[in-house]
């Protein structure tokens, strides 16, 4: 499907992104020249007592057999990677933060990756969208990321593969990112293949309507009044999530469910091997069930249906699509269950089959902070969300 709409204008690139990609030379004076103010000189001590100097921006784990360093610097951004001789890293795995977000609320998963599947990814812990940036909305964001994924590809020669992992509003800024980087010929992102596309708590449909802003306690007119004042505090993305944005005939959120002519965000999707999305299932305050998983009301599984396992305590859902049944659930949809533009987003975005994988802390201690205890923003805080990171890697293909 294609919308006949003029997609959002081209936005000014943004300033290089902060991270290490390793003692090469040829990296070295491109960035120096774009951030040299920004850098900071660190001495490391490696394994076999050299000394290994390092021109960094951010905060970069090396990961062993043995032992784990870590190089404070400026800023929070970082490549997470296993620097073993005898293995040579082909994937590149971006990770985006959420609103009011930063780098740092990967860095337990990012850790993870790289432990789990040593030797077979890097991980980029994305920093260009942080803090008060990620209230210039959801545009603006995904321009800021799709070049900060270009520069990365550019410092790592030897990958071939990528994939997104993305929390909170950070997956809006990756699907419109995508839509961005998306190569028509050849079907590939930022010249690429794409594998895995990972969503946390993603508000995929917005926070307008019944019980998607689910502090509000689903009471209408305070939904009403939300959708009215968004902006006030949460500016542009405010605007985006809430459908209001005027910028053009119809909301940026609806339009990144077609194609349009320089953005091609449902044949970016498509262009990767499996989408996921990790939903919370209940106690997440901030994302609603039913916009994180794309789903209408009626589709959301019934409470008696949601176990967890041994391995997996906290996931309670795991259903895949595949390409041939997603038509017929479509056609055999009832559309009067939500409202119009809802409606419009959950078929365009089901023109791809998704992995929807539904997470309960219902029992957890840290249950009412659910929406970072997914991704497990802070370990201490938000510990209980490890076997879902753990899902993630165990299920993630390489």
């Amino acid at each position: 499907m294609s919308l006949p709409t003029h997609s959002p204008l081209r936005l000014p690139s943004s300033p290089a992104t902060s991270s290490l990609f390793g003692p090469q030379p040829q990296s070295l004076p491109r960035l120096s020249r774009r951030r040299s103010r920004n850098y900071r000189l660190v001495w490391a001590q490696s394994g076999n007592n050299n000394m290994d100097f390092i021109r960094k921006l951010s905060t970069t784990y090396f990961m062993d057999r043995s032992s784990k360093e870590q190089l404070e610097s400026v800023s929070g951004g970082q490549d997470v990677f296993d620097p073993t001789p005898d293995e040579q890293a082909d994937h590149l795995v971006i990770m985006v933060n959420g609103i009011v977000g930063s780098s740092e609320d990967w860095r337990y998963a990012a850790e993870q990756f790289v432990k789990k599947l040593s030797g077979k990814v890097v991980v980029h812990r994305s920093e260009c969208n942080s803090l008060q940036l990620t209230f210039d909305g959801v545009d603006r964001m995904g321009e800021r990321l799709s070049e900060e994924v270009l520069d990365v590809v550019t410092q790592w020669p030897a990958v071939n593969k990528i994939s997104f992992v993305a929390h909170s509003l950070g997956g809006l800024v990756a699907r419109y990112a995508v839509g961005r980087l998306y190569q028509h010929q050849g079907g590939k992102i930022a010249g690429l293949e794409p594998i895995n596309f990972i969503t946390v708590a993603t508000p995929h449909l917005g926070s307008v309507g019944n019980k998607q802003l689910p502090f509000l306690g689903g009471l209408p007119f305070l939904e009403k009044q939300a959708s009215q004042t968004a902006h006030l505090i949460a500016g542009r993305s405010g605007k985006h999530l809430f459908l209001t944005d005027k910028d053009d005939d119809r909301p940026l959120l609806l339009q990144m469910v077609y194609d349009l002519d320089d953005l091609k965000f449902i044949s970016g999707l498509r262009s990767f091997k499996r989408r996921v999305a990790y939903a919370n299932a209940n106690h997440d305050h901030v994302v609603g069930w039913r916009t994180s998983s794309i789903r209408r009301q009626h589709e959301l599984p019934e409470k008696d249906l949601l176990v967890g396992d041994d391995k997996y305590p906290h996931i309670v859902y795991v259903n895949r699509e595949t390409t041939e049944n997603i038509q017929r659930e479509v056609s055999s949809s009832v559309s009067t269950q939500t409202n119009d533009l809802e409606e419009e987003m959950i078929r365009g975005l089901s023109q791809v089959p998704w992995e929807r994988i539904d997470v309960s802390f219902g029992k957890s201690r840290q249950r009412y902070v659910a929406h970072s205890t997914i991704q497990v923003k802070s370990y201490w805080l938000n510990s209980d969300g490890a076997d879902v990171v753990l899902h993630m890697i165990d299920n993630f293909h390489v």
